[in-house]
């Protein structure tokens, strides 16, 4: 990770780009009942919101190992919403 921009816009585009997958999904899909679509929306947004306030906090002794350490749970997160999108 190079610096905090970068990974705050690693942040936003792999969030933004699991809610126009659940859009995408519930045009295609205009039968089906969306409730558990919309849930998948408001857990990328709570995940966003967590993720930034954890790039933003700067009592961090080691900026590096924290930031490592905000990139995998942004990996392991944004797995666990594109398995529900898989799901649906």
């Amino acid at each position: 990770m190079a610096n905090k921009r970068d990974l705050k816009k690693d942040i936003n585009y792999v969030l933004g780009d699991i809610i126009e997958a659940v859009y995408i999904w519930e045009l295609t899909n205009p039968g089906k009942d969306t409730k558990e679509s919309q849930k998948i929306i408001d857990d990328a947004i709570s995940t966003f919101d967590d993720l930034i306030v954890k790039v933003n906090t700067r009592d961090v002794e080691n900026t590096k190992q924290h930031f490592k350490g905000v990139n995998a749970e942004l990996e392991t997160k944004g797995r666990a919403l594109i398995d529900r999108i898989n799901a649906l």
